[in-house]
């Protein structure tokens, strides 16, 4: 009799060794993949972390099914026959899709870094984009991936064997086995003893973002990811906390401005203007993935030739920033920030979140109260990201994309082409300034995008260039080549001398480094183009906040603003900027930064900003009160983010 039970159980004993045995084989093949990047005495807390994950994995993914032959055990014995279909039938989707997820895994990585995570889940609301981009992009690994799953899917549909249906004489037995290994499963799921349940934090070692992931799978990575969408994460939970004064007090200093004149919302002050005229127009072109490592001007020491050769040429003509950072890796964070001026935090941008898809402020909205027209211009599906949304409820009044643009000459996985982008917003521009009203232009760009569509034949790479993707880096030099010939075309418009045009990029291609925050991979091309600009190059740090401000400064636009960032046509005591990088916030001032991590870590950089080269600092009892200034300095900025959204404190204020 109690070898029935036993037999009876045999199933879920095989689903959990399987699953072990899959996470196993994966991060062992990826650890071997990648070990020039893992510290030889990391191998072992890559491995004994890991098995801790996956203990607590294949221990949640088998309670339903323990639960499931539970009720087989319990049930009369033509309706047990039925849900011993329903345990074979779990036991092998879930095991398949734990293979395809593994992997699916090796392709994450190369493009993000990191094992799959909240972008495996937020890309999935938009079937049609990512199926066209995997199909042009990612073809071979796409559908070797989905061919080995579906072996797999078959090897384990003819080979599982099915639950046996126990014995009515043997069911109290099977029951009382089944309480054991149910106490025994929920144990190895929570993971640990302590008062919190596992979770990442407690294997994580490493400041290597892709390193600590290896101690996940990526199954889990997914679902943690998943739990922390739908409940957001505060700065607080990760970072530690302030006082909410210290917050808006130390916020407000670093901001620099003379007087801030409303407690409700705590940022809110004017700027004086630079300029002092009638108001100029404002076009914000807005480059898709475009990281300063691949711009020639900002690399004057590379041994080629350069692949952006009319972004290098407009750095000649305008106000071009030599060390102006990304506040994030995502294009809404971007958005965010050249729009909103809005400082990163852990959550997800603003343009996605719930409280800010009406009275959160943004240029658009500020233009319209000062009687601008408002536009929007995209190649793609404006609703991707949730910007229409998000457009629309703050201050954009017209929106065009990929439906408004009338028989493109090249349409990719993203979008129109950037030629056809611009030949539309160059029409759409001429229309405004025909109203004889001031307007603002948002134009987003999207071939320099994954899997890099292009028209042929448009660009090539130089002569003897080396690359390692040839593919983006001919989308790069096609989006260059369509910029110029959009800014040549606007030159010669009647637009062009009331106009002020900014050129910035929302992110790199792609981050790369061992550091918590690898702040190289955030470093973007940006430059302010008008008629009445004089040629200059900037090389203070500076951040993508600052842009909006900076803007409204050359406009002419006095009027009272939420935004923290700093006019570029002033000087400040000191050069800062802040970017946040998964569950990392790096605030840099000057040469010194402060990198948060989850659990109330902090671990202190040197950021050399023309070598890009970032090393940690080692302890030193001499300066460990300027790093704990930096430190707060630090957690204030990441905490105001989430504050100003949270209690929806970052608006303008009736007229």
């Amino acid at each position: 009799m109690r070898l029935l039970v036993f037999r009876f159980y045999r199933p879920l004993g095989l689903f959990f060794l399987t699953l072990f045995g899959v996470f196993l084989v994966s991060r062992l093949a990826l650890m071997g993949w990648l070990m020039p990047r893992i510290a030889a005495n990391d191998f072992a807390s890559i491995v004994a972390g890991g098995v801790r994950i996956d203990l607590s994995t294949c221990a949640y993914l088998s309670l339903p099914l323990l639960l499931l032959m539970l009720l087989q055990g319990l049930l009369p014995q033509r309706c047990a026959r039925l849900v011993a279909y329903l345990v074979k039938a779990y036991a092998v989707l879930v095991v398949t899709l734990a293979v395809l997820m593994e992997l699916a895994t090796p392709a994450f990585i190369q493009q993000y870094d990191v094992r799959p995570n909240r972008l495996f889940i937020e890309y999935l609301t938009y079937p049609r984009e990512v199926t066209s981009m995997l199909l042009s992009g990612h073809l071979l690994t796409t559908l070797s991936s989905l061919l080995l799953s579906v072996i797999c899917f078959c090897l384990l549909l003819r080979f599982w064997p099915r639950s046996s249906v126990a014995p009515v004489g043997s069911r109290t037995t099977a029951t009382a086995v089944a309480l054991v290994l149910l106490i025994g499963l929920a144990g190895l799921a929570r993971g640990t003893l302590e008062h919190r349940p596992l979770n990442p934090a407690l294997v994580y070692f490493s400041d290597d973002a892709l390193v600590n992931s290896l101690a996940l799978n990526s199954p889990y990575s997914v679902a943690f990811a998943i739990k922390n969408m739908t409940n957001e994460r505060s700065a607080k939970a990760l970072y530690g906390d302030l006082p909410e004064a210290q917050v808006i007090a130390t916020v407000r200093e670093q901001a620099f401005r003379e007087q801030f004149i409303n407690d409700d919302v705590p940022t809110l002050a004017s700027n004086p203007p630079y300029y002092r005229g009638p108001k100029k127009n404002l076009v914000i072109v807005l480059e898709e993935s475009l990281g300063a490592r691949f711009v020639g001007a900002l690399n004057p020491q590379a041994e080629h030739d350069s692949i952006t050769p009319a972004l290098d040429a407009l750095y000649q003509q305008g106000w071009g920033f030599d060390n102006l950072y990304a506040t994030g890796t995502r294009s809404v964070r971007g958005i965010e920030a050249v729009i909103s001026g809005y400082l990163p935090s852990p959550s997800r941008s603003v343009v996605k979140l719930s409280k800010s898809q009406k009275q959160f402020f943004t240029l658009a909205e500020l233009l319209q109260r000062e009687g601008y027209s408002t536009q929007f211009i995209y190649g793609g599906e404006s609703h991707f990201d949730n910007m229409k949304s998000f457009f629309l409820g703050n201050g954009f009044h017209d929106i065009v994309d990929a439906n408004d643009i009338k028989s493109p000459q090249f349409v990719a996985s993203w979008g129109a082409s950037d030629e056809d982008l611009f030949m539309q917003a160059d029409q759409e521009l001429n229309q405004l300034a025909q109203r004889q009203q001031p307007f603002f232009s948002l134009i987003f760009t999207s071939s320099n995008h994954d899997p890099f569509d292009i028209p042929v034949d448009k660009v090539r790479l130089p002569d003897g260039y080396q690359t390692d993707n040839a593919a983006r880096d001919l989308a790069i030099s096609y989006a260059d080549f369509a910029l110029g010939k959009f800014i040549s075309t606007a030159q010669q418009s009647d637009y062009w001398k009331n106009t002020i045009f900014l050129v910035v990029a929302d992110h790199d291609v792609r981050v790369y480094g061992s550091e918590p925050v690898p702040i190289k991979s955030f470093h973007i091309p940006a430059l302010i183009l008008n008629a009445d600009i004089a040629p200059r190059r900037d090389a203070r740090l500076s951040s993508q906040i600052d842009l909006p401000v900076t803007l409204l400064s050359l406009m002419g636009i006095e009027a009272a603003t939420p935004m923290v960032g700093r006019d570029l046509t002033k000087q400040y005591p000191n050069e800062r900027a802040m970017m946040q990088y998964y569950d990392n916030y790096a605030y840099i001032e000057n040469d010194r930064v402060a990198i948060l991590q989850p659990g109330d870590k902090v671990s202190y950089w040197q950021y050399d900003k023309t070598a890009r080269v970032q090393t940690p600092l080692s302890a030193d009892s001499a300066i460990t009160e300027v790093r704990q200034q930096l430190a707060q300095k630090a957690l204030a900025h990441a905490l105001f983010s989430v504050l100003a959204y949270q209690q929806q404190r970052y608006h303008l204020v009736a007229q």
